[in-house]
């Protein structure tokens, strides 16, 4: 990895997206440590500590929220207004049929922008409600609330116009490079914090059982991420003008994790949704019942991990159905003279690889599911987690190489040889 993004840096186009995307993560991360006016942080952080939902919030927002920052909402009420507009998108025909359509996608990109800032705005002001005057400062109170509420707004639209300008100008996807700069921003304090525990009360054999499940953890990771399934391809000779085309064997690469982490990212912000809902109603039974049996920080959380399985498996079926048309592939193989030995142009083909697609669906989402949750209920059976787990890990390794990836691919098409030995 390193020695790709050392031969891209020696490309003048590739170094230019290398420095942009850099660029705005700096000024994320500068954005992240500029707090709201009106806000006492230090109350905040003694208000939020040890609650699951702010630790999630925390791990998207690269701990600005712990701080009440302009950038405290972070990234992931645009992440749950994707997850909103491609629902609706299944459920009303009229949305349907603009996602099928460059203008009506660009549309829906729109309108998804306006629910995330709406989110924000719910978002900021269900946690004044419920903290009240305890965080508070600023004198006279209704303009306190204003001004958190519209700032915290404002952030999250400059995370999303940050993010499409990664996306647009620089390396990788947007959005996933925030994520994955808010996570890599908390790795030095969970570092430090490991060994202080090691030194205060935490028994060598739990450190280190915890470091093999961390490096267990990557490597089983990028065993995956790289695993594909080539299905061979044979295309017919054929005659045009003089010259004659086709004839050789190649293969369709379908990986065997081809959604990412973004099954995981959908299902981790949608358990999170009723907790923000139900924060406005504190003191109702409905409140209680979720903490005590949907919680991640609950005595016994079995509900929880058994609902967050299933959403994970879910998503996953449901981010294929929107990206991978087996249909549309077999029509454009039959169209360019391929096809799969022993299978049959045309339908045939297209059952063949919807099916063998949602063998790969299944195995990536069973493997997100397990990586997520059997190594982080390990590591809390030890009691020495809690900035650092393995949803963490699996972000991080696949967007790294997700973004490597992507370097090489580009490096390939300038033809710069060596570089990917």
């Amino acid at each position: 990895m390193f020695t790709t993004f050392v031969n891209a840096f020696k490309i003048k186009e590739l170094r230019k997206k290398i420095l942009y995307t850099l660029l705005l993560i700096v000024v994320y991360r500068l954005g992240c440590a500029i707090p709201i006016p009106g806000i006492d942080t230090a109350a905040w952080a003694q208000q939020i500590e040890g609650l699951a939902l702010f630790d999630f919030m925390s791990l998207l927002s690269g701990s600005a929220l712990s701080q009440f920052t302009i950038f405290a909402m972070g990234i992931s009420p645009y992440i749950t207004g994707s997850i909103v507009m491609q629902l609706l998108a299944i459920a009303i025909p009229a949305l349907e049929k603009m996602s099928k359509e460059e203008d009506g996608r660009q549309k829906i990109e729109q309108i998804t922008r306006y629910v995330g800032v709406g989110l924000a705005l719910v978002q900021s002001f269900g946690i004044i409600v419920t903290y009240g005057s305890s965080i508070v400062t600023g004198q006279p109170i209704w303009w306190s609330y204003v001004t958190i509420c519209v700032c915290s707004a404002a952030g999250t639209a400059f995370l999303m116009w940050l993010g499409e300008r990664i996306t647009e100008k620089g390396i990788g996807n947007g959005i996933s490079m925030l994520i994955f700069a808010s996570i890599v921003s908390r790795v030095p304090d969970w570092i430090i914090e490991r060994f202080r525990m090691l030194f205060t009360g935490v028994q060598v054999w739990q450190f280190f059982v915890a470091l093999i499940v961390i490096v267990a953890l990557i490597t089983f990771v990028v065993l995956i991420e790289k695993a594909e399934r080539k299905i061979p391809i044979m295309y017919a000779k054929r005659v045009v003008g003089r010259k004659l085309y086709g004839g050789q064997n190649t293969y369709l690469p379908m990986k065997a994790n081809a959604n990412g982490v973004l099954p995981l990212i959908f299902a981790m912000t949608l358990m999170q949704v009723p907790t923000m809902i139900l924060q406005f109603f504190p003191g109702s039974g409905i409140y209680t019942w979720w903490e005590k049996y949907m919680s991640s920080s609950a005595a016994v959380p079995v509900p929880y991990y058994l609902v967050y399985f299933l959403l994970i498996i879910a998503f996953g079926y449901f981010y294929t159905s929107i990206t991978f048309n087996p249909v549309e592939m077999s029509k454009n193989l039959q169209q360019n003279g391929g096809f799969i030995p022993g299978i049959r142009a045309g339908r045939p083909t297209g059952e063949y690889l919807g099916k063998i697609s949602n063998r790969l669906t299944l195995f990536g989402s069973l493997f997100l599911a397990v990586i997520a949750i059997i190594p982080t209920i390990v590591l809390n059976s030890l009691h020495i987690t809690s900035m650092f787990g393995a949803t963490s890990v699996l972000i991080m390794v696949s967007v790294a190489l997700e973004t490597t990836e992507q370097l090489e691919a580009q490096m390939l098409m300038r033809h710069y040889k060596g570089f990917l030995n």
